[in-house]
């Protein structure tokens, strides 16, 4: 696609701790670009209501499509789907299906959202269960890691499609013309890890991609790899840690200097300009974070407690990986390792 080209994102709006207010106030933030045309999926009524309070034109750049259902946090995905055919989330996957959108973004259920973009969109060829992948923007703004939380139980060879997708999205969103990954483990040595691990090791090393060996969790911020690929579980748990550091390290540093006000003040100033603790979060969901991997199509997975600004962030990703055509490269990729035999 040409990168002046408009791109059509289906938002579902009532999915999310803020929906649908701040999802609303998102999609209008992002509109401030004119290469984006937002479809708000939601109750009609609502989201009309929420779009009044903003002074749109009458060629505004956001339409709002009817779904009469919302998939709850503590609904079981699938029986969700089932029982709400007609969910915001699965509303918003039908229309990238049947071309009426060019991409989707969601803050709903994280699970209920893969179940739909699997339903209504299919998987690519190759790959049996989609990844999050994201940045670790601050610290080490050329590090991805793969798998972020949606898969918590790996094969070894879900290792080595996490490779390749991984590898597509550093190129594609990082520049990196040859991305150096890395399989996240207890040590170095090829014998450590688990088996699936041990596994994966050997895949990888006989890919074709640029592995370079096993990194243990002292070298995530280093920049040994660009591509960190380890199990769903272990990427949520790592990514929801990372977030925290800013934060606690702020606090830490204000309680050792609090007998020293002036200092304590000016420790504050310097974080919040030097280390945006309070960006953290954001930060790792810029440039193509969130996005599920392995959809036919692209499926960008916003935080749950996502603000307007996040929201705006995640269209803008979401925007990005059509415009660079990630699905397509990712397609080719996996084509290659079909043809090989490697998969």
């Amino acid at each position: 696609m040409a990168e002046n080209s408009t791109v059509r994102v289906a938002v579902d709006a009532m999915g999310g701790d803020y929906a649908p207010d701040e999802i609303v106030k998102g999609a209008v933030l992002a509109t401030r670009k004119n290469d984006v045309k937002i479809i708000l999926v939601g109750s009609k009524n609502i989201l009309e209501n929420e779009l009044s309070r903003y002074k749109l034109s009458n060629n505004s750049s956001i339409n709002v499509a009817e779904a009469s259902e919302v998939i709850k946090e503590d609904e079981p995905p699938t029986l969700a789907i089932r029982r709400k055919p007609d969910c915001s989330a699965a509303v918003a996957a039908k229309m990238v299906k049947s071309g009426e959108a060019d991409a989707m973004v969601s803050a709903g259920p994280s699970g209920a959202v893969a179940v739909c973009a699997i339903q209504f969109m299919g998987m690519l060829d190759g790959i049996c269960r989609p990844a999050i992948i994201g940045s670790l923007g601050t610290f080490a703004p050329n590090t991805v890691v793969v798998d972020f939380g949606a898969n918590v139980d790996c094969k070894p060879h879900q290792f080595l499609t996490f490779a390749i997708a991984g590898s597509v999205f550093a190129k594609k969103f990082l520049d990196i013309a040859d991305p150096k990954i890395a399989l996240l483990s207890t040590g170095s040595e090829e014998s450590k890890g688990n088996e699936a691990v041990r596994e994966a090791y050997f895949l990888l090393r006989n890919s074709g991609l640029n592995f370079v060996g096993n990194v243990e969790g002292n070298d995530i911020l280093s920049g040994k790899a660009n591509v960190i690929v380890c199990d769903g579980f272990v990427g949520n748990v790592l990514l929801k840690f990372y977030e925290s550091i800013g934060i606690h390290a702020r606090d830490w540093t204000e309680q050792k200097l609090k007998k020293y006000p002036p200092s304590g003040m000016l420790a504050r100033i310097l974080f919040n300009r030097l280390f945006p603790v309070t960006k953290m979060s954001s930060e790792t969901e810029q440039g193509g974070g969130g996005i599920l991997w392995g959809i036919d199509g692209v499926v960008r997975v916003a935080h749950g407690a996502s603000r307007a600004p996040h929201i705006a962030n995640a269209i803008e990703s979401a925007k990005k990986a059509v415009k660079t055509e990630s699905v397509e490269s990712l397609k080719s990729e996996l084509a290659k390792f079909n043809q090989g035999g490697k998969l």
